[in-house]
């Protein structure tokens, strides 16, 4: 069984803003290059990043603020926020002839160890790494491959926020000195 790297307890269909890292396998180099300070996409770099930019349209209640795609990974904020803060459609106790003994409650949890849940941040960024893989396949880009997960982070104050819309905006600037560049990588 694999590790989540998750916050337990905390669903993340929820109102927030995440900030989520992706990175390629084995972080190659397939989105383009630093120069100048300044990242130029490859012809991959502009297919990640249209469909980055896609994401609010594909994803209910869903919005994004500051992002870059680095050569090898990509950083961005991606914003939920649903009108009345639930997650999950509400589900209406209906007669049947079965007795069921879960809870809504119960079933949700036991349902959350088998799939991300519709609508959460997983069920977002997978979408998106799918959609990406997929068309990079049908363009000849056979030996792209994403590493499996992401990160992700809550941001939880407005401080946290300029901070990491700071980082994001510097990262190119600071690619020579980044742990994400492969030259830079410990042998």
């Amino acid at each position: 069984m694999t590790k989540t790297i998750r916050l337990q307890n905390w669903d993340y269909r929820n109102n927030g803003w995440y900030f989520v890292t992706i990175c390629t396998r084995d972080r190659v180099c397939y989105f383009g290059d630093i120069v100048d300070c300044k990242m130029e996409l490859s012809a991959i770099g502009k297919i990640a990043r249209a469909f980055w930019q896609e994401i609010p349209q594909h994803s209910r209640y869903t919005s994004l603020d500051a992002y870059v795609l680095m050569p090898n990974h990509i950083h961005g904020i991606v914003i939920i926020d649903r009108p009345d803060n639930s997650g999950r459609d509400v589900i209406y106790n209906v007669p049947t002839e079965i007795s069921a003994d879960l809870t809504e409650d119960d079933f949700y949890q036991k349902m959350s160890k088998l799939s991300p849940k519709a609508g959460s941040l997983s069920v977002i960024m997978r979408s998106y790494k799918a959609a990406v893989s997929h068309s990079y396949r049908e363009n000849g880009y056979s030996n792209f491959a994403w590493q499996p997960r992401f990160y992700e982070s809550i941001i939880r104050s407005e401080r946290d926020l300029e901070n990491i819309q700071n980082y994001i905006v510097n990262n190119p600037a600071n690619w020579s000195e980044s742990k994400d560049n492969p030259i830079n990588f410990e042998m």
